[in-house]
């Protein structure tokens, strides 16, 4: 049954067939590409498939967009274009409509991914309500700061993320290094709930002659990759410059951008052989990993990096700084290659390295694909439900009566355990 709230369309909660009533706040869901977006939706699918009644709280991506109507429930809000980024929209403050709508129908837990206007409102009303909350840290606000001129700002964006984060019961990061980080500046009641990765979509196996051949490649040429946002924050300069060292030995060698931003006209002046594929989702970018010969990270502000998942899965030796995913995941000249942060030259190096060895790209593609297998989905699902449950339990709702066969250490995947069993 549908409702109407100001300028919100509500899809209310049924009450049957459910463990938990749970709302989920964002500013960005797909169709929208980004890492917050897929994450979050594989989070959302999940907990569908577990049987939770399930309310997705989000802005409206164009103009007469209805809500989902079959698996979950959607509330689509007003939204407005981010600047430079005309794909994305941002929520506006919305607390008194969202504080009407959740007196009307209460949900067991909110649940907030983004830290923008939309998220502070929801923040808001279900403090007024009493409700508990949960966030999700995903995104290094404050180390963007940086790339875009304002490092000025680095200190209140620090002092609005604490405040807006320890306003929740809990909050979620996805790595126990940035749970350390998070701690340091005064984050509280942190939990680590790690990403998964689809590794029947992203497979060795999608690779694609016709797809290199529209790139102008043959067989034996190297193609190397980067997945994401071709934004100043993602240290483009240092993939270029790595891809100029191979080009020395390997004149044949390609470089592959998948993604798109505001630099993307900046870099087709400056490489005007590479091969500038836009956006591409689902079974499109699998094709586009797979058909490639090497992947190179030069990002330095990730908080986690769903593409290091994605290219280990599809079969390619990475190269990354000891960062976010890549220090969680990759063993060092076993199934990839980590640099230290701040080690520019060895990030070249490295990446020279791997380029003019293919045997040994071979072989560590082989075990970054086998990794990758154990990355499933449903156990970081289990995971971010365990979390929740215990919120309910710390907050005097009879968690146990709800769900009794969740179990904390069994719903973690099997690189997260040491990590997070240390947190609990």
């Amino acid at each position: 049954m549908k409702t109407v709230h100001d300028s919100v369309i509500v899809d209310e909660i049924p009450a049957t067939r459910r463990s938990l009533r749970l709302a989920v706040v964002t500013e960005t869901y797909p169709p929208e590409v980004n890492g917050v977006a897929s994450t979050l939706a594989q989070i959302v699918e999940g907990l569908h498939r577990r049987n939770h009644a399930l309310q997705l709280v989000r802005p409206r991506q164009f103009d007469g967009e209805a809500p989902e109507q079959s698996r979950f429930h959607e509330v689509l809000m007003r939204g407005l274009p981010i600047p430079r980024y005309p794909g994305l929209r941002m929520g506006l403050p919305s607390k008194g409509a969202l504080a009407r709508m959740w007196s009307l129908n209460r949900p067991d837990v909110v649940h907030i991914a983004t830290e923008g206007p939309l998220g502070w409102s929801a923040l808001q009303a279900a403090r007024r309500l009493k409700l508990p909350v949960s966030t999700d840290f995903r995104t290094n606000f404050q180390a963007y700061s940086r790339h875009y001129g304002v490092g000025w700002l680095n200190k209140p964006i620090m002092a609005y993320l604490r405040k807006f984060h320890n306003l929740a019961h809990c909050t979620m990061v996805p790595t126990d290094a940035m749970r350390r980080d998070l701690q340091a500046y005064g984050f509280q009641r942190l939990h680590v709930v790690s990403r998964g990765v689809d590794a029947q979509r992203f497979d060795p196996s999608r690779r694609s002659a016709a797809l290199r051949a529209q790139w102008g490649v043959q067989d034996d040429d190297l193609v190397v990759a980067c997945v994401g946002r071709l934004a100043p924050e993602k240290n483009l300069d240092l993939l270029l410059t790595a891809c100029d060292a191979i080009a020395q030995a390997q004149p044949r060698a390609r470089l592959l951008l998948v993604g798109d931003g505001p630099l993307r006209a900046e870099l087709q002046s400056r490489c005007p052989r590479a091969v500038f594929a836009g956006q591409r989702t689902g079974d499109d970018l699998a094709a586009h990993y797979a058909s490639a010969d090497l992947f190179l990270f030069s990002s330095v502000t990730e908080s986690f990096g769903n593409v290091t998942t994605e290219a280990m899965a599809s079969g390619l030796p990475v190269v990354a700084f000891h960062s976010a995913a890549a220090a969680q995941l990759i063993r060092p000249r076993d199934n990839g290659v980590t640099v230290p942060l701040g080690d520019p030259d060895a990030f070249v190096a490295a990446a020279v390295a791997l380029a003019n060895d293919p045997a040994q790209r071979r072989d560590i593609g082989q075990r970054a694909r086998r990794s990758a297998c154990e990355l499933g989905w449903d156990a970081v699902v289990a995971r971010f439900e365990s979390v929740i449950v215990s919120l309910l339990a710390a907050s005097g709702a009879p968690a146990d009566a709800l769900l009794g066969r969740v179990s904390a250490a069994d719903s973690l995947s099997p690189w997260e355990r040491v990590g997070v069993r240390a947190n609990e």
